[in-house]
């Protein structure tokens, strides 16, 4: 009943996904355009590639790691390997790599257990997320066990290998995105929580948002995160090299636990195991519910992920609710007063470490101006009358970021992080009447291309732009002619050459990675492959009734609503919670309460209707085996059930749905 769940609905999806075998006969990447070889020289001649100082850090404390950072999956294919990326070895970027990116996969690419200082450790490059591991008095305390089970537990592995074997006593995390706690029951058990020998702390709101932020729009930004990741590209120099926050998304099982206590004070400071911990709640920076910590006994600070070595999103292009880049500032600033000249090591979630008081600083402040100069400076030119592509256009960061490796657009960038400001403050109309109510892009293509002289004329043309370089103006005009005719072959073709030579000149990981899964579909069409639900056991424990009904009310088809009514009276008996869901007008409502003279009454635990939802039962068989009551006239639950879309995972995005 819910077939999509959030960036953790992304996640999990993907992460059941990649299991898939790739997708055969396929169109090969083409090699790069003279433009895209030279766009790619001249930015290598821009930034301060001698600055080797990252890579010190990152390799700083390193104590082993195995062979290729291999983890075995539950099937043929490894859960993880960092075999695939050695062609990032090369000491030369790939042609077809912008030279910054490679920099910054390269980095991405160093895997194994690091000591950070005395007690707090990190296992690096062993997902898209990092597990870093404190040792208290006679228990471990996990920060952020990754995304799933096997990584985190092969994460933990490594770990007893080389340290004393004391369990894991506490479970952190830092923030409700699922590369930060899908791997829980691979460092831990339901069962050892249960019985408190292991406690999960977390962020107040955890819950309600680990699988609730977007929730209701988690079909699509499962399908978007494929291309923001690049999970259906084959790793290599023509194809995914990183995301810009770690190299990729871990295959495997994505697990939730409830946390069992949570941070509420803005400021909390509590000791574990011997451990003083002082959170720092930071609620709607980088996620709706997210923690940052200071450890003052070993002069460690962790941002989670509110700072890395990157320039993070605003807003991102899987698609969520946009983040405010003015409080984001105000968190970071508001740690360096309080944390920053305390601090001899500041740790992330993401990336490596930094050391050093004065650089940590230095970090914590550009990190908080570049946030406040993407808010403010967009702020200023829209109240200038700037649209939102007119700022994206003409924004530029000043010479003192620009120079910065950690302000650099990896993950975010400046283009779609000013937009972001734009749509947060003024949506997505420019004002512009001509753009209030254009035409749909299927009908709104025909007739450009119709004005234009026909496809034939306008494929023509964009021949000549692309031997110019002018990509983006090709990739644009050929969207047009394949939303106007998705059967022109060489609207597609062209369009897809387009977009790769776009894609080899990204500086944004995710930039790349959707230009090119947005050429491989131009010339091979939407792959034809099975993706796992996002939603399991772990994570359906943590949807409220009342979001489970408000997604009912999204699944419903109007069309086959027209004209019906009816009402069905729901009893949980766990939670002792009562709703009235009531179709009427084509509209799907719920309340709490009952409701006198229903349709029908259905009567179950909010396990069993957990059990329906993974089609591990169904409502009929419920009924038989006595885990569903039904009062009053059942078929109503079936006329409703009847009415419901199921969502396909696997719709097209870069020409029209036929």
């Amino acid at each position: 009943m819910i077939s999509s769940l959030s960036r953790t609905a992304g996640f999990v999806a993907l992460a059941c996904m990649l299991g898939a075998p790739p997708v055969s006969a396929q169109t090969a990447p083409k090699p790069p355009e003279p433009s895209t070889l030279q766009a790619n020289a001249d930015m290598a001649k821009t930034l301060p590639f001698a600055d080797r100082r990252d890579f010190d850090d990152a390799m700083r404390g390193f104590i082993a790691t195995v062979p290729d950072a291999l983890v075995p999956g539950a099937g043929p294919r490894p859960a993880w390997s960092m075999k695939p990326y050695d062609f990032l070895k090369a000491d030369v970027p790939a042609d077809t790599v912008n030279p910054s990116l490679w920099r910054q996969a390269q980095l991405n690419a160093m895997h194994g257990l690091f000591q950070v200082t005395d007690r707090v450790y990190q296992v690096r490059g062993f997902d898209l997320a990092n597990m870093t591991i404190v040792e208290g008095d006679s228990s471990l305390i996990v920060i952020d066990p990754l995304l799933t089970a096997e990584t985190a537990r092969a994460a933990l592995d490594l770990y007893y290998q080389h340290r004393p074997r004391k369990p894991v006593g506490t479970v952190i995390y830092s923030h409700g995105h699922a590369d930060h706690f899908g791997g829980v029951k691979g460092v831990t058990t339901e069962a050892d929580v249960a019985a408190g020998k292991v406690q999960v702390l977390a962020p107040a709101g955890f819950m309600e948002t680990a699988v609730a932020e977007n929730i209701l729009a988690g079909n699509a930004m499962s399908r978007r995160s494929q291309y923001q990741f690049g999970s259906l590209l084959p790793p290599g120099v023509r194809g995914q090299v990183d995301t810009g926050l770690g190299k990729a998304l871990a295959r495997g099982t994505v697990t939730l636990i409830a946390p069992t206590a949570s941070i509420d004070k803005p400021t909390e400071a509590r000791t574990i195991d011997g451990v003083e911990f002082v959170f720092h709640l930071v609620p709607g920076s980088e996620a709706p519910s997210e923690m940052l910590m200071y450890l003052p006994q070993f002069r460690v600070l962790n941002m989670a992920e509110d700072v890395t070595h990157n320039m993070h999103n605003l807003y991102t292009i899987r698609g969520a609710e946009v983040r405010d880049g003015n409080l984001w500032s105000k968190y970071i600033d508001e740690a360096r007063v309080a944390f920053g000249g305390k601090a001899d090591v500041l740790i992330a979630q993401h990336h490596w470490p930094t050391f050093g008081q004065d650089r940590i600083v230095d970090l914590l402040k550009k990190q908080r101006d570049m946030y406040k100069f993407i808010n403010d400076q967009s702020l200023r030119l829209l109240n200038q009358g700037y649209t939102a592509a007119d700022i994206a256009e003409t924004l530029r960061m000043p010479a003192s970021l620009s120079q910065e490796w950690s302000a650099r657009g990896y993950y975010g960038t400046l283009r779609h992080n000013a937009k972001a400001v734009y749509q947060k403050y003024l949506g997505w109309y420019d004002a512009n009447p001509a753009n209030l109510d254009p035409l749909p892009p299927v009908a709104y293509a025909k007739k450009t291309i119709e004005y234009m002289g026909g496809a034939d004329a306008v494929i023509a043309r964009a021949r000549d732009d692309f031997r110019k370089g002018e990509f983006r103006w090709v990739a644009s005009a050929m969207n047009q002619v394949v939303y106007a005719d998705p059967s022109n072959r060489a609207a597609r073709e062209l369009g897809a050459d387009a977009l790769e030579q776009l894609g080899y000149q990204s500086e944004a990981g995710t930039w790349r990675s959707a230009y090119l899964v947005g050429a491989m579909e131009l010339r091979n069409g939407v792959p034809k492959i099975s993706i796992g639900s996002s939603a399991n056991a772990d994570t359906l424990k943590a949807v409220s009734n009342d979001l489970f009904f408000d997604f009912l009310g999204v699944r419903l088809d109007a069309a086959k609503a027209e004209g019906k009514k009816l009402v069905i009276n729901w009893n949980f008996t766990d939670s002792n919670q009562q709703f009235v869901l009531t179709l009427e007008n084509s509209a799907l409502t719920h309340i709490a309460g009952q409701q006198p003279g229903a349709d029908a009454t259905v009567t179950l635990s909010r396990a069993t209707l957990d059990a329906v939802t993974l089609k591990e039962t169904s409502f009929p068989a419920a009924v038989l085996t006595g885990k569903v009551k039904i009062e009053g006239d059942r078929a109503k639950l079936a006329e409703l059930m009847s009415m419901l879309d199921t969502f396909e995972p696997m719709f097209p995005v870069v020409e029209p749905r036929r």
